[in-house]
């Protein structure tokens, strides 16, 4: 059910999908990690953060306006869920952890929720939405440990598909030429191109916007307007 699960934020901000499955686990994938770098207990953590929106299932995702309005029996559902399951301890348990924020695996957790939401409106800022940008600033504020917040200042500092495409030489992408599968050769990295002199042979990179990204919403032209 989860994975049905859309996380309702999104039409908010007017670009950006996700369910409530994708969000939990790259959520305990960073959970983990935090829990690593901390000295905390990463297993422990990552159960927590995979768990944390399990009662979703139940209750749907509700959203900073929907919360304005609306408030859900998030133990309940979450009660419900796992009843005759043989999970009901276990993961009460860590649910009541999560809530506490007193351990430094339920801060780590949180945080790691934080900045699941943050690495996707960095992702959405990067495509051209500028309202990301006020999401963003506010999901940062809510980071309460070291951690997060130096993973959170890594993200900032590069472009969202770095990790894929930056650190890999240009011509690959050209040839796939076996040569240029090693990374930090000289001409590697963003600009090489410019130095190849391909830079004048391409067109300029048009500004998106939330309302020109591609997939934007476009009003039909009217009869006779110019384009």
């Amino acid at each position: 059910m989860l994975r049905r699960t859309p996380r309702s934020g999104w039409p908010f901000l007017g670009q950006g999908q996700e369910n409530v499955a994708e969000h939990s686990f790259r959520t305990a994938a960073m959970a983990f990690v935090l829990a690593r770098l901390a000295g905390a207990d990463p297993w422990r953590c990552c159960a927590m953060a995979l768990f944390h929106d399990f009662h979703e299932a139940r209750t749907a995702d509700l959203n900073y306006v929907h919360q304005r309005y609306a408030e859900t029996d998030e133990r309940r559902a979450l009660a419900d869920a796992l009843d005759g399951t043989g999970l009901e301890a276990d993961l009460l348990g860590l649910f009541d952890e999560f809530e506490a924020r007193e351990s430094p695996e339920a801060k780590l957790a949180k945080d790691a929720d934080q900045l699941d939401l943050a690495f996707n409106l960095k992702a959405e800022l990067d495509r051209g939405c500028a309202f990301a940008r006020e999401w963003l600033a506010s999901a940062l504020q809510r980071l309460r440990t070291d951690e997060a917040r130096q993973a959170a200042e890594a993200m900032l500092r590069v472009d969202h598909n770095r990790w894929w495409y930056g650190r890999i030489d240009r011509r690959w992408w050209v040839d796939r030429d076996a040569r240029y599968r090693e990374t930090n050769r000289p001409e590697a990295g963003y600009g090489w191109w410019r130095a190849a002199g391909v830079a004048k042979a391409l067109p300029a990179r048009p500004r998106t916007s939330a309302r020109t990204a591609p997939g934007a919403f476009r009003h039909p032209r009217r009869p006779g307007r110019r384009a």
